[in-house]
């Protein structure tokens, strides 16, 4: 699990790209990570 700072270093990185955008899709790579993802997302 990453630390906290290394998670404010990439939100902050990220941030300025993806605040008010909508995400249209996602690639999911490890369906067997912390808690299981539901079918409905694509």
């Amino acid at each position: 699990m990453p630390e906290l700072p290394e998670v404010e270093t990439t939100l902050r990185g990220l941030a300025p790209h993806l605040v008010g955008q909508r995400i249209h899709g996602v690639i999911l790579r490890r369906p067997d990570l912390r808690w299981p993802i539901p079918e409905q997302i694509e």
